[in-house]
């Protein structure tokens, strides 16, 4: 019993091949994904997957990266959206240093319209960040993101800042890098945070873990990460895995 809680199988790495992939993940036991999009076109065709199949659902937002490109017409449809009983949060929104295209300042812009509205609407937000920490804990803060918490979307930072997001009433999750045998955060997080504050996920179709690594990534893999933290744990499997599911469906109030 797993839960992908952040997979792209709207992405078009999949259009060959998606019931080959979704078939794959049940084989391994994943029972529940949430599928994010992150602009016009993949919010769409998160719909549709959230539409076609039982056990996914939708999460809606807008990606930092292209902040400069949204309009207020697209955040009123992304209200509207989440009036579908199958969108269960609002992103991934956050912040993104990393590349230029959008500036500092529209971006945290977006970002904060979109943690108002996940708060009007009462909807958990999942946030993308990449060097960006200071800033995004410094607007959740401000704008009372606690109200609906969330995911720190698979989580780079430290386990002092993993802590200091728990308290703001976020999950911390967990993917591929975590399986990486350099990757010393990633690890030292799952040891000190709680296992009912983790969630796992794969960001599919990337950051595969390893032994995939630098491959396509897919839902199926994600039993990977839970492996891997049940053994830095000292933990069993199961235990994982059930309770990242229960985490997740707590969060998403999926029954």
């Amino acid at each position: 019993m797993l839960f992908d809680t952040h997979a792209h199988l709207n992405d078009n790495q999949y259009n060959d091949d998606l019931e080959e992939v979704i078939k794959r993940a049940e084989d391994e036991g994943v029972t529940t994904m949430v599928v994010v999009g992150f602009d016009r076109p993949t919010i769409q065709r998160a719909m549709e997957l959230a539409e076609i199949y039982d056990f996914i659902y939708a999460c809606i937002g807008w990606h930092p990266v292209d902040a400069i490109d949204m309009t207020e017409e697209d955040l009123r449809w992304i209200e509207e959206l989440t009036a579908h009983p199958k969108v269960v949060a609002i992103g991934e929104m956050g912040l993104d240093y990393h590349w230029d295209k959008s500036p500092k300042d529209i971006q945290k812009e977006i970002f904060r319209k979109q943690i108002r509205l996940a708060k009007k609407v009462k909807l958990p937000i999942v946030i993308h960040n990449r060097e960006a920490t200071a800033d995004i804990v410094e607007i959740l803060k401000e704008e009372g993101a606690e109200e609906v918490g969330g995911i720190m979307h698979c989580f780079s930072g430290s386990p002092e800042v993993a802590k200091e997001c728990v308290k703001m009433n976020f999950y911390i999750s967990l993917g591929g890098p975590v399986t990486f045998k350099n990757a010393k955060k990633p690890k030292e997080v799952a040891a000190e945070v709680p296992l009912d504050k983790l969630l796992i996920e794969t960001d599919c179709p990337y950051l595969a873990p390893h032994p995939y690594r630098g491959k396509r990534n897919e839902p199926s893999y994600v039993k990977l990460v839970a492996e891997q933290i049940a053994e830095i744990k000292g933990l069993t499997f199961e235990e994982v895995a059930e309770a990242t599911t229960r985490n997740a469906k707590k969060l998403f109030a999926i029954k």
